[in-house]
């Protein structure tokens, strides 16, 4: 079935975009892409955005889990390494800091009209992105690659079949969102 969707550009940028305008729109509809919600959460004071997205790892874990185990889709991890990691968190800690966006929830507002999205962090990802451009060549071997590890999954990390990480790893969220719903956050 997934290989019918990839066989064709069309499809793919036509799956692609509606795919995307669905995100933006629950991304919206979970109020997340609003700057008062976004300071909230980083004030410790508004937990919508921490739901939305331990909803989010839940619902996907389980649906990528689902579909490998039928056969539908292969896992890929890719490699990474701590200087990138490290770059990357501090470049969108920042962004974050000044803007009070992510790229999605950026993506989001400047869907529904948010200005400051537009002109602050989509004009942001944009240049930030050229400027990433201009300097991976140098940054590549003198931070990038520093402090390498592998490509692991959860399951693969601890030694245990996804059979039984999924459902405990569920089951945590699960509770975390309970809890965090009892407290009234």
């Amino acid at each position: 079935m997934f290989e019918r969707l990839r066989a064709t550009r069309g499809t793919r940028i036509a799956v692609g975009f509606s795919i995307g305008v669905l995100f933006g729109f629950l991304l919206d509809k979970g109020r997340v892409t609003r700057f008062d919600v976004i300071l909230g959460q980083l004030l410790l004071e508004d937990f919508t955005v921490l739901k939305v997205m331990m909803t989010a790892a839940l619902v996907g874990m389980i649906g990528v889990y689902g579909m490998r185990a039928r056969g539908l889709v292969r896992l890929r991890p890719k490699p990474g390494s701590w200087g990138a990691t490290g770059l990357g968190g501090l470049l969108f800690g920042a962004g974050f800091a000044l803007l009070g966006y992510c790229p999605g929830t950026v993506a989001g507002a400047v869907g529904h009209g948010a200005l400051d999205a537009l002109f602050g962090g989509a004009a942001g990802m944009l240049i930030g992105s050229w400027l990433f451009a201009a300097l991976y060549p140098p940054l590549r071997k003198s931070v990038l690659e520093r402090g390498a590890f592998p490509a692991l999954t959860l399951p693969e990390l601890l030694g245990a079949p996804p059979g039984r990480v999924v459902p405990a790893a569920a089951a945590v969220i699960a509770a975390a969102l309970a809890l965090i719903e009892w407290a009234g956050l």
